[in-house]
């Protein structure tokens, strides 16, 4: 995307964390985003189809940078703890990707990829590892317990009642104990030093 396009996609992302509609109109948009309507019109595809593709794209950046966070070696359990701070933290940091993410991350289709890819890949592999103890078929079940988890622990520090930091190992802990891990080794992983969330290569 070009500069222009990126900072019409940060003002829809502000207007939509704040709205109960997934529409907006090129007025306020180009207000948000300081830029005249002509503007918006000519970097625009759709203002129709702006929400999914705000959508869409905050899902398969964040997936990516999760993705790029950990070696291949290191336990899943770790990658799936860190995965979860990972996204409250962020959502502490940017508050209006936070609350884009409390508003449609559990209700829309466009925001369903964002729980595939390394919340998926990282149960997988702790399931087949034997690192955690559910069936196979509640695999769907494991992954909506980890979504649901977040985006409440996310609306906490939004409102103020819980740090980032606590919500974020409280919520791994819990996570991970849900899951079978052991609880000493469900705390170890959840209170472990998170690194940076690697940015993306433009």
């Amino acid at each position: 995307m070009s500069i222009i396009q990126k900072r019409i996609h940060e003002a829809a992302l502000q207007l939509f964390a704040q709205k109960e509609l997934v529409e907006v109109n090129v007025s306020e948009l180009a207000q948000k985003a300081g830029l005249a309507r002509n503007t918006i019109y000519k970097n625009l595809e759709s203002i129709e189809t702006l929400f999914e593709t705000v959508a869409t794209e905050l899902a398969s950046e964040m997936n990516e940078r999760v993705g790029k966070s950990a070696t291949p070696d290191v336990d899943p359990a770790q990658r799936l703890s860190n995965g979860i701070r990972f996204y409250i933290r962020r959502a502490h940091e940017e508050r209006n990707w936070g609350s884009f993410l409390v508003r449609y991350g559990a209700s829309h289709v466009s925001m369903q990829s964002l729980w595939d890819g390394p919340p998926v890949r990282d149960v997988l592999e702790g399931l087949a590892s034997q690192r955690y103890s559910f069936r196979q078929d509640q695999l769907l079940s494991a992954i909506g317990l980890i979504a649901g988890a977040v985006l409440l622990a996310i609306s906490l520090v939004l409102q103020g009642h819980k740090t980032w930091r606590d919500a974020g190992a409280d919520t791994a802990e819990f996570v991970l104990r849900g899951l079978g891990v052991p609880a000493e080794e469900a705390k170890a992983f959840a209170t472990a030093p998170l690194p940076e969330l690697p940015a993306l290569d433009d």
